[in-house]
């Protein structure tokens, strides 16, 4: 699962031909939250508050990244860099 993203400790990562909704995973220590991109709601898992906060922070400013993202990933083409939270 590659690493699109990485702050703060948080590993931002999209699957291969991963299952629909559009979604991303969002990796904190022991912790995962799996996000739909549309929503930026928490589908599966969870993430100590601010950590949630921060992703969904970074989300917002890079929606449509993540959508062309999740396009990529389900022709099995390698997605690209995001840049991190500022």
């Amino acid at each position: 699962m590659p690493t699109i993203c990485y702050f703060y400790g948080i590993a931002i990562q999209m699957f291969w031909n991963d299952h629909a909704p559009p979604h991303f995973h969002a990796l904190y220590g022991e912790d995962e939250a799996v996000i739909a991109i549309e929503t930026l709601t928490v589908m599966r898992g969870g993430l100590p508050r601010r950590a949630l906060a921060l992703v969904i922070e970074w989300a917002e400013q890079h929606r449509s990244e993540l959508m062309e993202n999740w396009e990529l990933c389900r022709v099995h083409e390698m997605p690209r860099q995001i840049l991190p939270l500022r």
